[in-house]
């Protein structure tokens, strides 16, 4: 058996959404964020409500490696969400997400992502993942869904 110290990068940050969690967080959703991220678009989503639900599978990665996700909690009560992300052979993923009223009467999403190396080319994508990309991207991401809710409500 083989042990490995982990070559692991975990990056933080809270999203500030203009709606409430109740109003969001259905909208963290394979098919859902189909209506408001540009591009994405799944490979396949395996679920028995045709939406986002514990145990809900889905794949991605048309022209890069594919990905596996599996949610792993989907906590409608609490607005709470964890999803594993494999891409074979690279990096095993873990994101969090948590959404929680602020003081605006809007929402705080706490989104936590970690990956774990499996691989060089792992270890690679890991140490490219830096704090200022990924603050980017969940930028991005923020003013994404705003936009999206700004025009829906």
């Amino acid at each position: 058996m083989l042990i490995v110290e982990p070559k692991r990068v975990e990056r933080s940050y809270v999203q500030k959404l203009h709606g409430t969690p109740g109003l969001i967080f259905p909208l963290l959703c394979p098919v859902r964020e189909k209506d408001w991220a540009e591009g994405w678009d799944p490979l396949a989503v395996y679920t028995q409500s045709g939406f986002a639900e514990d145990d809900c599978v889905f794949t991605t990665g048309e022209g890069k490696p594919e990905s596996i996700w599996v949610i792993t909690r989907f906590d409608t009560e609490r607005y709470r969400m964890e999803i594993v992300k494999v891409t074979p052979g690279m990096t095993v993923g873990k994101i969090r997400i948590s959404l929680s009223a602020n003081e605006s009467g809007n929402t705080d999403a706490e989104v936590v992502y970690m990956y774990t190396a499996i691989s060089p080319e792992g270890e690679k994508f890991v140490r490219d993942y830096s704090e200022d990309f990924f603050k980017r991207f969940m930028q991005f991401s923020e003013a994404t869904l705003n936009d999206f809710l700004d025009r829906k409500l």
